[in-house]
């Protein structure tokens, strides 16, 4: 049995898409090497699976005693899924190491996909607004020499 309708999960793709694609914009105005693509991709996937997980497979669980269906263990696939893509993009060279705000980033807009996928849309819209506002103040300490690199 669905408990939302189709438009309600369109509509959370939607929202899903539009999240995603703003941090990738800012990763991609730094020419960051996962811009729009990626965490837009990443962003519609996780919720897209957990929207799977919440609503796909309920009519196979069973009487509730036997088996019930849990949601969380897809989104903490996620988690550690997108944990793997995002140690890819994080490099150590002589001057340090780079790549790891995008990851971070990258994790945050798998996070952002869940929590649109599950209805949270006012916890997961704050900690998106809170992602790029972050992603800002760090451009913006950098230029008052307040921070060095990424």
């Amino acid at each position: 049995m669905i408990a939302i309708g189709i438009r309600e999960m369109v509509f959370r793709l939607l929202i899903s898409f539009v999240l995603g694609f703003f941090i990738g914009l800012e990763r991609e105005k730094r020419h960051k090497p996962a811009g729009v693509r990626t965490h837009t991709l990443v962003c519609l996937g996780s919720t897209l699976f957990t929207l799977i997980s919440i609503y796909a497979f309920s009519e196979f669980s069973g009487p509730i005693t036997y088996r019930s269906p849990d949601p969380a263990r897809i989104a903490a696939q996620i988690v550690t899924g997108v944990g793997f893509i995002g140690g890819g993009i994080i490099f150590k060279d002589r001057d340090g190491v780079r790549g790891l705000t995008t990851a971070a980033s990258i994790w945050l807009t798998a996070g952002i996909g869940t929590g649109i996928g599950a209805g949270l849309y006012l916890p997961t819209l704050v900690a998106a607004v809170l992602g790029l506002i972050t992603l800002k103040l760090h451009r913006l300490l950098q230029r008052w020499g307040l921070e060095e690199g990424e």
